[in-house]
């Protein structure tokens, strides 16, 4: 059942040399096997083999429907039972307003219009003051919520929300910037306009005046000036073809998930955040990997007065483009950039299902062989970008993972959570998990938000001391 045929996710991700590597610490990565398992305790439903998988006997014998956790709890929900299409997207996104009202936005779809035959579109808006009940108050039906697919973002700072309208190859690069800050139940549409060039991910920088419209397929990474949201501007496109990207606390530096081919590649983008004249960009450093695949996104923490990234990559490979179950699982890893001109991993975030030798006994798994789904990585989150105790990450068939990263260089697994499966229609997508949004985080709970493609938004609160 191991795939051979390789299955190319538009046009875009041609471009992304997955077997190129060069420079970093490579042998610790290939070397570094499973990230070591959770212990659950009280109330847990765990896993019953190897880490992260649900096998076709579990679902025939209905265990997969009841869904497995792990020092986790479901605390609320908003699902659509029994979809169609897909009603959970790329992104999970937290605002708390000035007046204390705390909402979540989250994209209703993997592919847009799947998304509309559960009759569900854009982008939902939920109040979350009861988290076992989020009440959905708004849908965001503009251009680029309609199909934002991996470039949803929010500024806590800023008090806005903006995405590029995108699809996994490109589409022209519509960008949408909504307020959040009067009431985040109800955002407020600042301005629609093609200032983005050709969209599919995103970045933005923290204090949310400049957004990041990113293409992994096209030299195309364009600045987009936001500071007056009903008239943003392009201040500079740059020839760097870029995954996901995510700016430093300062705005100062840009770490480009498959960046130009490269793993992660660092750009000084100060210039840009100073709003000068005919800004310069500067490369800082870059990385790839051997187990490589199509690197998502890096996200910056401090842990201990140090620098690292966390990085994943979505989907898996034989050496070449995506692959159905593929042999090469890029899944997640630490990144040191104490020296951000020379990079190094210094730790995997990785399951049992990616290792290599456990590939061919798990292929028959519902999910397992369609390599736009998988037992593979998508993206993490981290609840914050300074000393962060754990780290979230949405691993598509194995659901959420939740590790501890409060030693960067020996993460361990501590919690996860596999929603019920619940039955469909669809011949060729089985029922399964489809978990790929990037998480987000209330801390004073200890919860997690996510979506799931076939399922929607789920509040997760993590048990047993486990965060």
């Amino acid at each position: 059942m191991r795939g051979e045929i390789v299955f190319v996710v538009g046009v875009g991700l041609l471009a992304l040399g997955l077997g190129g590597c060069g420079g970093g610490d490579d042998a610790l990565s290939v070397r570094g096997g499973a990230t070591p398992a959770a212990k659950c305790g009280p109330g847990s439903r765990p896993e019953t083999g190897l880490q992260g998988r649900v096998s076709r006997a579990e679902h025939d014998s209905g265990r997969a429907a009841e869904g497995y956790t792990c020092n986790t709890e479901l605390v609320g929900e908003y699902t659509v039972p029994n979809p169609i299409g897909t009603v959970g997207g790329f992104k999970v996104e937290r605002y708390t307003d000035a007046s204390g009202r705390d909402c979540a936005y989250y994209d209703t779809t993997l592919l847009y219009p799947t998304n509309l035959l559960d009759l569900e579109a854009g982008v939902n808006v939920l109040d979350m003051s009861d988290p076992t009940n989020p009440v959905r108050t708004a849908r965001l039906v503009t251009p680029a919520m309609l199909s934002p697919h991996e470039s949803l973002v929010v500024s806590q700072e800023g008090g806005v929300l903006a995405a590029v309208l995108g699809n996994p190859a490109f589409y022209p690069g519509v960008v949408d910037v909504y307020d959040l800050s009067a009431d985040c139940r109800f955002p407020q549409l600042r301005s629609t306009a093609p200032v983005g060039f050709l969209g599919h991910e995103s970045g933005m920088a923290p204090d949310g005046k400049t957004f990041y419209s990113a293409s992994p397929g096209t030299p195309t990474l364009t600045a987009v000036n936001i500071e007056n949201p009903l008239l943003p501007l392009p201040i500079w496109t740059g020839p760097y073809t870029s995954h996901g990207l995510s700016l430093s606390a300062d705005g100062n530096r840009a770490y480009l998930a498959a960046g130009d081919g490269h793993g992660v590649l660092i750009l000084d983008v100060s210039e840009i955040q100073a709003r000068k004249a005919n800004p310069q960009v500067r490369e800082v450093g870059s990385l790839s990997w051997d187990n490589q695949t199509i690197p998502q996104n890096a996200i910056p923490f401090i842990r201990d007065g140090h620098p690292y990234l966390l990085e994943i990559d979505e989907y898996s490979s034989n050496g070449g483009g995506v692959a159905a179950h593929g042999d090469i699982v890029g899944a997640g890893r630490i990144i040191d950039i104490g020296d951000e001109t020379q990079p190094k991993v210094v730790s995997n975030l990785r399951l049992e299902v990616h290792e290599p030798g456990n590939r061919a006994a798990i292929a028959d798994d519902p999910g397992a062989f369609l390599p736009i789904q998988g037992y593979a990585g998508h993206y993490c989150n981290v609840p914050t970008r300074v000393n962060p105790e754990i780290a979230a990450c949405s691993m598509i068939v194995s659901g959420l993972r939740i590790f501890d990263i409060r030693d960067p260089h020996n993460p361990r697994e501590v919690a996860y959570f596999n929603a019920p499966v619940n039955p469909r229609i669809t011949p060729i997508f089985e029922a399964s998990n489809w978990a790929m949004s990037s998480p987000s985080f209330v801390p004073e709970r200890k919860e997690i938000w996510y979506s799931d493609g076939y399922g929607g938004f789920y509040v997760v609160r993590v048990t047993n001391g486990a965060w």
